[in-house]
């Protein structure tokens, strides 16, 4: 018996649904080897009921697989679209694309942007050619927003050496500095992220390494690992942080003569204590901005100066370098004017008058010297709040007026 070719390999016929924005649905078969496009057309075909007249009509149509939400390829079979026996095809009509607009829409698009465009220069000189001339220099308000950052450091400066003074007359003002020497070691030693710290020493770095790129990073892991392998043949890379000796180092130093009094012993005391307190919050310029500035050919000296003036801001330090460098370094260390109305009024304040009897003060003046965004730090403490709370009035309505 014969078998026509064609039937042995026949494909497989499937049945697809066949949906329609109007709501028109009918089963289609179709085999796994037509082509989409060929698809499309029988679905037209029995969609408007006939012939085609209009060539238009097939390429303004497209099916889509409905559970995909995907565009069929006309070009593709039905196999290769992967399509299934019931599966559901939408026949949708393509959107038209937009008319091009009239020649008067565009004139009037062309008039709404005229009216609506800013004006030049020229057009602003015109219209305020009548205007009476007023002096509004703007760099007056920048150079008085200077001055206030200037003075409040003056300010502090001034405070510290009264607050020293007012403290050294305490009879107990030893043990409180101790107290407060000590406080400053409890912060070293709390400013070290104990996290931060495992993840350097598992690294295979020296503990006290660790500690010290930590600290001069600001507790960037990533930072301080960079630090720590630039700095791997550094002679200096173990020397301690300023008011970070080792005990063995303090214990080694050669003991200070025998005081003649035992005020005088109470005064050395103090001013040790006082030195100690001042080197712990010493000014650490970041190490990363230092390397970046001096590879501009700015000299160390300098770039820590700049540094120090600007806070450690390395794009405000740049700028200091490349302008009038001011204010100076030694401006820095310059304290107010004692005999000014700013002065006088601050110390007469009842809430300062008591809050330089206090320890916790010194130290919050000491440290927003070197330290200005801490400034918000000791403007939260309940101790040292109010009083910085009064300086600021004091010298914003002295300011004013």
């Amino acid at each position: 018996m014969f078998v026509q070719e064609e039937k042995i390999f026949a494909s497989k016929v499937l049945k697809v649904h066949i949906c329609t924005m109007e709501g028109t649905e009918w089963l289609e078969e179709v085999t796994e080897d037509t082509i989409i496009e060929k698809l499309k057309e029988k679905c037209l075909k029995h969609y408007v009921h006939g012939s085609l007249e209009d060539p238009k009509t097939l390429t303004h149509h497209k099916l889509i697989h409905a559970a995909t939400e995907r565009i069929l390829t006309e070009s593709k079979t039905v196999a290769e679209e992967n399509l299934k026996d019931k599966d559901c095809l939408l026949l949708i009509k393509k959107r038209p694309p937009p008319a091009p607009p009239k020649m008067a829409d565009i004139s009037s698009e062309e008039k709404k942007k005229q009216e609506n465009k800013a004006p030049d220069k020229e057009a602003i000189l015109k219209a305020t050619a009548n205007l009476s001339t007023r002096n509004t220099d703007r760099t007056v308000t920048q150079h008085n927003i200077r001055d206030f950052q200037t003075e409040l450091r003056k300010i502090l400066v001034s405070l510290i050496e009264v607050a020293q003074k007012l403290l050294a007359l305490n009879p107990d003002a030893v043990e409180l500095f101790k107290k407060a020497n000590a406080m400053l070691d409890e912060d070293e030693e709390d400013r070290v992220d104990e996290t931060a710290l495992q993840q350097l020493t598992e690294m295979g770095f020296p503990e006290s390494r660790a500690v010290k790129a930590l600290r001069l990073n600001h507790m960037s892991v990533t930072q301080a690992m960079e630090w720590l392998i630039e700095h791997v043949d550094d002679p200096m890379v173990d020397t301690p942080l300023p008011g970070q000796d080792t005990p063995g180092a303090a214990a080694a130093a050669a003991p200070a003569p025998a005081p003649a009094s035992l005020e005088e012993a109470k005064q050395d005391e103090l001013t040790e204590i006082f030195k100690r307190i001042r080197r712990k919050r010493e000014f650490r310029p970041d190490s990363r901005a230092v390397i970046a500035l001096m590879e501009m050919g700015f000299d160390e000296k300098e770039v820590i100066d700049a540094l120090r003036v600007n806070n450690n801001q390395q794009d405000a330090a740049c700028e200091w370098l490349l302008g009038d460098r001011k204010p100076t370094p030694e401006d820095l260390d310059k304290g107010i004017d004692t005999n000014s109305p700013l002065f006088q009024a601050i110390l007469e304040n009842p809430v300062v008058q008591l809050g330089l009897t206090n320890p916790k003060t010194l130290l919050a003046f000491e440290d927003m010297l070197e330290n200005p965004l801490n400034s918000t730090q000791w403007m939260n403490d309940p101790e040292t709040g109010p009083v910085m709370l009064q300086i600021s009035r004091i010298f914003q309505t002295l300011n004013r007026t």
